[in-house]
């Protein structure tokens, strides 16, 4: 399987209108980080963990023209606001998006696109079937997917493992019982969204602890802010084994 990191910033990532960073005056293209979100390929189907405000683009850069479902970790407008544009799927494929989600983030995805849930639907409305995540494994064609509960301040958000690599964004704390489902992961992504601390997204400090614990073979570092560093400057910083995700990075999977 090939995962491909389809965005690995946030809202207050670059560019950032007027803004003389490092980062935001980078030249290099790993610093250019859209909305977090992966791609993740099988072989005989894809599908996508969010999608943000850039899904449009980062589909249209990564040339997909096929995608059977959409698994949310929570309904924060960076990770569920390019809904909109799941119509042309829609219309290729003739049929409902299949959207993985838990409750509340359902409950945000049906206040945001409201148009798409009402009775007499207006004509090529983005249409999809939600199924609401309870942190069972899901079978989705043939591919168990294990949701991980935790938590971004007061919020729950979903994390997922898929055979051994776990995918862990917007989180400041992941509990016993979740990072017992994360024990054996070889793969491990997780937001770290700058040095400082912060309120609801573990910083560096806090990331690299988890993945002391985790031990996976390697860890990508995601969700990753202008006022972290330049990609070249978080890498001379990082354990081995460790690197800063960028995007359209392209991994290998089983």
């Amino acid at each position: 399987m090939i995962l491909t990191f389809l965005g690995t910033g946030t809202s207050q990532g670059v560019p950032v209108i007027g803004c003389q960073c490092p980062v935001c005056k980078s030249t290099d293209s790993r610093d250019k980080r859209l909305r977090t979100s992966v791609l993740i390929e099988t072989g005989e189907f894809n599908f996508t963990i969010d999608a943000g405000p850039d899904f449009r683009y980062q589909m249209l850069r990564e040339k997909v023209t096929h995608l059977d479902a959409i698994f949310i970790t929570h309904g924060h407008k960076d990770h569920v606001g390019g809904m909109d544009d799941i119509r042309a799927f829609n219309f290729l494929q003739k049929k409902p998006m299949t959207v993985f989600a838990d409750q509340f983030a359902i409950e945000s995805i049906k206040k945001e696109f409201f148009y798409a849930f009402e009775d007499d639907k207006y004509p090529g409305v983005p249409n999809m079937n939600l199924w609401q995540v309870d942190y069972a494994p899901i079978v989705f064609k043939n591919l168990k997917i294990i949701p991980v509960p935790v938590m971004h301040a007061q919020l729950p958000v979903t994390g997922y493992r898929i055979m051994n690599l776990s995918y862990i964004t917007d989180a400041n704390y992941i509990s016993p019982e979740s990072m017992n489902l994360l024990k054996g992961t070889e793969i491990l992504i997780i937001n770290a969204l700058r040095f400082k601390k912060h309120i609801s997204h573990f910083n560096l400090e806090e990331a690299l602890v988890i993945h002391s614990l985790i031990k996976p073979k390697t860890t990508y570092l995601t969700h990753i802010s202008h006022m972290f560093d330049t990609h070249e400057n978080i890498l001379k910083l990082l354990p081995k084994g460790v690197y800063p995700a960028y995007d359209g990075l392209k991994i290998k999977f089983n």
